[in-house]
């Protein structure tokens, strides 16, 4: 599986270019996903907790939702402590998983 370049963004961490996208995944979970923009390699998949796709069903009762959003930054630090923790953008592999929890990356093995 590849990321299409219609819908994602591109971002350079260290020099090396990637490809995102943000998808809704489970009531209060969106999922990032990440893959070397030149070389097809093992895919990057980390679990976000957020409501922020609940927002306009709980309107206005919002007060108690996670509404975070993922920032380009934040994106860079996940790639490169997924990078850290072991994954290999530019080797084929199964797909790694992740959670990311108050600022930190969550292996799923």
């Amino acid at each position: 599986m590849t990321i299409s370049k219609k819908g994602s963004r591109k971002i350079i961490v260290g020099q090396e270019p990637f490809r995102w996208l943000i998808t809704p995944s489970a009531r209060g979970i969106i999922t990032l996903t990440v893959q070397h923009d030149e070389v097809k390699g093992q895919l990057l998949r980390v679990a976000i907790e957020s409501d922020i796709n609940e927002f306009w069903v709980e309107f206005p009762n919002v007060e108690l939702l996670n509404n975070k959003i993922v920032m380009p930054a934040e994106i860079a630090l996940i790639i490169s402590e997924a990078i850290i923790q072991g994954w290999k953008p530019r080797e084929k592999g199964a797909l790694l998983s992740f959670k990311h929890s108050e600022n930190k990356l969550l292996s799923l093995k």
